[in-house]
């Protein structure tokens, strides 16, 4: 099988690291300062303490008739147009856009070609330190990798794409609604990283009360906005905290701020991607406040 990664940020170069350890064709498209990075040093990353090299290949430019099996996408909401537009004349049949947005997915496939897109968000975080990456999957019970069809139908493909998550032992969950997936994790992300861009120190946005009382509060609002338009809560979770009192739910998140997955999951992407959050914050609240219009 094989794979591309079109993006070379802290996920896709995540992924592209397990995918190749357990002996996947593995191919990184990459562009400017990481592309020097890996002409000079390859994809280098910390496992157990020690520096590891990831045997990937490394491409600056995508030829039409490079074919892949399936071509990750992950890059930030704003920049998925531009690498639609690109990927449109390459001939691979499957794109699973690791892509958090409200936009609908008919949109994209209009730009690249109806039937090759697989929505989907990933189960990880991290960082480059230097530039050796630190990163690591999300555990499981919090958020695996998730992907369906758009239909959400069953497919070949998606269960193509279940063994090679699980050969790379990668936890992961096919969702039958999308949509309605990623509704669910915008509405508690966006507080989130709202929180960290609130406080007067993001780093120790758990350690005000208020603020963690003001983010549960607004999670909850924003899940029973989507209840209100008759979008199912999911996964599961969703529905737990939309049942949990604010003084928990509160509690909860002064706990998950101050520890280091909040550190490593979403302190970091919040502050490195505050471009793309403010997006998403916007897109959000304009889908609540005109009655589940999407753009």
């Amino acid at each position: 099988m094989r794979i591309l990664i079109y993006g070379a940020g802290v996920i896709g170069c995540l992924y592209a690291t397990l995918f190749s350890k357990v002996g996947f064709d593995t191919t990184i498209y990459a562009r400017g300062r990481r592309l020097e990075s890996f002409k000079q040093n390859g994809l280098l990353y910390f496992k157990n303490k020690n520096i590891k090299k990831a045997n990937v290949n490394i491409i600056h430019k995508l030829e039409d008739n490079d074919i892949y099996d399936f071509v990750f996408l992950t890059v930030k909401t704003n920049q998925i147009h531009v690498a639609l537009e690109e990927l449109k004349n390459n001939n691979s049949p499957n794109i699973v856009t690791m892509v958090n947005t409200l936009e609908k997915y008919d949109v994209w496939g209009k730009i690249c070609g109806k039937g090759r897109i697989i929505p989907a968000f990933p189960g990880a975080g991290g960082s480059f330190e230097g530039n050796i990456l630190k990163a690591a999957l999300t555990p499981s019970i919090i958020q695996a990798t998730t992907f369906g069809e758009i239909n959400g139908n069953k497919s070949k493909r998606l269960s193509q794409l279940a063994i090679l998550f699980k050969k790379s032992h990668i936890p992961y969950k096919i969702e039958k609604d999308m949509h309605a997936w990623q509704l669910c994790h915008l509405a508690m992300i966006v507080p989130i990283a709202d929180a960290y861009y609130e406080a007067g120190v993001p780093e120790k946005a758990g350690e005000d009360k208020e603020l963690m009382k003001k983010t549960a509060i607004s999670i909850k609002k924003n899940l029973d906005s989507l209840c209100k338009l008759g979008v199912m809560l999911t996964p599961k979770k969703m529905k737990v905290l939309h049942m949990l009192p604010v003084q928990i739910l509160s509690i909860g998140l002064r706990f998950t701020f101050r520890s280091e997955f909040g550190n490593t999951f979403m302190y970091q992407h919040s502050m490195k991607a505050l471009d793309e959050m403010r997006v998403l914050h916007n897109q959000f609240y304009s889908y609540v406040e005109s009655g589940g219009v999407r753009n």
